[in-house]
């Protein structure tokens, strides 16, 4: 299997990259858009990313300073800078050297300013959402950008491990970076779902967190089979067989 997650808001920069650590695939594209977003100011970011001017004012600071190549020293293993919910259910910080070594391989984080990601890969920290309506010369947003690169990248890992199914664990924003018709996997996404006076409802917050628990749960047990996602009863959570179709497992609580 082969797991991709979306990025996260929140960043932890504490733990520099090291000699292990790889250059993202789509690295030149990154570069190009840096270097749109090296020439917005401040008040320009604020209003482009929906932020304050506080957090415009320090990702103004971060694009005027990006350059590749960067130094490890300056850079971060993308899997322990992301933090947030998706994240803390994840909890990568107890991943065993072997654990790391399997999940750089299974699984891919979606970004908006490198496309896709490896764990392992160095990146300095950054904002930028791919719902962002960046216009980037003839393109619009960053979904036009990116076109068809982060498929692309998927299939080649796809077929680097030789596997046929993709666990999308990524959010609707990122997953729509992807284009199913050109993905040579069959493409499984789980769901979760809260009973709230007897109806089940996604809550972003729970859903975001069990994304994360799932996908530790595949990466730890090294699964290969889709039929033991099925078996994913973490935090109470258990497969719904009445409410899933084959493309999308549901679990409820």
């Amino acid at each position: 299997m082969l797991l991709i997650i979306s990025p996260a808001k929140t960043l932890k920069t504490d733990i520099h990259a090291t000699e292990e650590s790889s250059v993202p695939v789509l690295i030149n594209e990154s570069k190009k858009l840096a270097s749109v977003l090296k020439n917005y100011k401040p008040a320009q970011l604020s209003e482009l990313m929906g932020i304050s001017a506080k957090l415009a004012q320090l990702n103004y600071e971060r694009y005027q300073e990006w350059k590749t190549p960067y130094k490890n020293k300056e850079s971060f293993s993308s899997i322990f800078t992301f933090r947030g919910e998706v994240y803390n259910g994840i909890n990568i910080d107890d991943f065993s050297k072997d654990d790391l070594i399997y999940a750089n391989d299974h699984l891919r984080i979606l970004s908006g300013l490198y496309g896709i990601l490896s764990p392992m890969d160095r990146i300095l920290p950054y904002r930028l959402e791919m719902g962002t309506k960046l216009k980037i010369g003839k393109d619009n947003n960053l979904y036009q950008y990116w076109n068809n690169q982060i498929t692309k990248a998927i299939n080649s890992d796809l077929v680097k491990l030789k596997e046929t199914t993709l666990i999308n664990l990524a959010s609707q924003e990122y997953f729509k970076s992807i284009n199913p018709k050109i993905t040579k996997a069959n493409i499984i996404t789980p769901v979760f779902k809260e009973d709230k006076n007897g109806k089940y409802k996604v809550i972003s917050i729970f859903a975001k967190r069990a994304r994360g628990m799932m996908c530790r749960f595949i990466l730890k047990n090294r699964l290969v089979d889709t039929e033991a996602l099925k078996q994913f009863n973490d935090e109470r959570y258990l497969f719904n067989e009445e409410l899933s179709t084959k493309s999308q497992y549901v679990f409820t609580r």
